[in-house]
């Protein structure tokens, strides 16, 4: 079985389903699989639908055309991040409900890491339960040029994988790094030859489709309950987090991004 949201361009996510393994796949032609408005919403749907398949064991979550996802669509901030409401709404009302159904899934999710997995490609790995990746993909979160920090739904999936001092590394660093010094990090499950990686995610997934159904749902769920959890930001620590939206560096840095050029930050 093969779907996809209807989409007006080519961006778009697709499922297929082979006996109890779903294959969900980032697909944006030409733009190694930036995440646009449209697949986060598509991915929110499909790990919706496929969480609550009792006839699933596992999920694989990959990118098309040798790459898992080069962040989010930046072509599209000025018209949905506009402002400080435009800004909230994506993301708190886009991206973090599609992050929140990985994380949510009841079956096991296996991120096959192929090519550039930076920004938002990091943030859907990192809500991954196993992370399988080619020796010469790349990692990293450099959002510090863009003028903007990572918001609370999308930081908490990396602080639960590789805690507060590596997380606040990639943060603050803003740097691209290899395959290696993601799997030395924490990162990642295992690195393999680019050449390896499918035939291992496959065989991977059918070990995990192949277990008891029951206790990999328990065990997720009481690994999430024993990790510890804080509470999500309230209202007014959410208003203080979101008042970058109307700086000048968070323009500055989405345009400069958009013009080819080096930011130029003030500090206003």
């Amino acid at each position: 079985m093969t779907e996809h949201e209807q989409s007006a361009g080519p961006d778009r996510v697709l499922l297929d389903v082979d006996g109890a393994i779903a294959f969900v796949t980032l697909s944006h032609p030409g733009r190694l699989n930036a995440i646009s408005v449209s697949m986060w919403r598509q991915l929110h749907r499909i790990f919706t639908q496929v969480g609550a398949d009792p006839a699933l064991r596992c999920v694989v979550l990959r990118g098309d055309q040798g790459n898992f996802a080069a962040g989010a669509d930046i072509r599209e901030f000025p018209r949905e991040r506009a402002d400080r409401k435009g800004v909230i709404n994506y993301h708190m009302q886009v991206i973090a409900p599609a992050l929140h159904a990985i994380a949510n899934c009841m079956h096991p999710v296996l991120a096959q890491i192929e090519g550039v997995c930076v920004g938002g490609g990091l943030e859907v790995a990192s809500q991954c339960d196993l992370r399988i990746a080619g020796a010469s993909s790349r990692f990293g979160v450099p959002i510090n040029k863009l003028g903007f920090p990572m918001a609370p739904e999308e930081m908490r999936g990396l602080l639960e994988l590789a805690g507060r001092a590596t997380t606040m590394e990639i943060l603050l660093e803003g740097r691209v790094f290899t395959a290696a010094e993601a799997m030395a990090k924490g990162l990642l499950t295992r690195v393999l030859p680019d050449a390896e990686v499918a035939g291992d995610v496959l065989r991977t997934a059918q070990r995990l489709a192949g277990g008891a159904p029951l206790a990999a749902r328990i065990n997720k769920k009481t690994a999430a309950r024993l990790c510890s959890r804080p509470e999500p930001l309230g209202e007014s620590e959410l208003d203080e987090f979101f008042s970058y939206a109307q700086t000048r560096d968070h323009h500055e840095g989405v345009r400069a991004f958009l013009a080819g050029e080096e930011p130029v930050f003030s500090g206003d």
